[in-house]
């Protein structure tokens, strides 16, 4: 359940270290997160060669990721299977394409809709708990068809450092 101690992690990724494999030249996995807040602008993320794509998210610091928004309004070329790891500094295709779980931190299938409306997608959050990158692998799209378009990412959460903070308040009222 997403709580209103939730945001977005966005500002905490560290934009040198982000890359994509397989994107487009032309639309770019930084051109929609560069602004380290949810894309509304008019860029998107196009995959190149085939419909996969291997975004890897690094942050400054550690998060506890509870929930993910990947938006699209291409229909056909929204991702629909995504595979999600975490703190794997090097990753290619080779090593998640047959990969399963408990390797991957969780498979989503994306219904379309939810694609469509930028809903959160909740993750199973024991297995998000010190993230520091995230790697959201697109299988597939919702058509089949050769490219993969995505609109915006967003990752919702908490930093580490944050939650220590309100456990550290919580036990010092305690004490006094």
């Amino acid at each position: 359940m997403a709580t209103t101690d939730d945001v977005s992690l966005l500002e905490h990724v560290d934009i040198q270290q982000l890359n994509c494999l397989n994107e487009s030249t032309d639309h770019s996995f930084a051109g929609i997160v560069a602004q380290k807040k949810v894309n509304t602008t008019s860029s998107y993320l196009l995959s190149d060669a085939d419909e996969q794509l291997l975004l890897n998210i690094p942050f400054h610091q550690s998060v506890r990721v509870r929930s993910i928004v990947i938006k699209s309004s291409a229909g056909e070329q929204a991702p629909k299977r995504v595979k999600l790891l975490v703190n794997r500094p090097s990753i290619g295709f080779e090593d998640v394409e047959d990969a399963e779980e408990p390797e991957v931190a969780q498979i989503l299938d994306l219904p379309e809709d939810d694609v469509k409306n930028g809903r959160p997608i909740q993750l199973r959050f024991v297995r998000f708990q010190a993230v520091n990158s995230l790697h959201i692998f697109v299988v597939s799209n919702q058509g089949g068809v050769d490219e993969t378009r995505i609109d915006a990412v967003d990752v919702l959460g908490l930093t580490v450092e944050t939650t220590k903070d309100l456990r550290g308040l919580k036990s010092e009222e305690h004490d006094h």
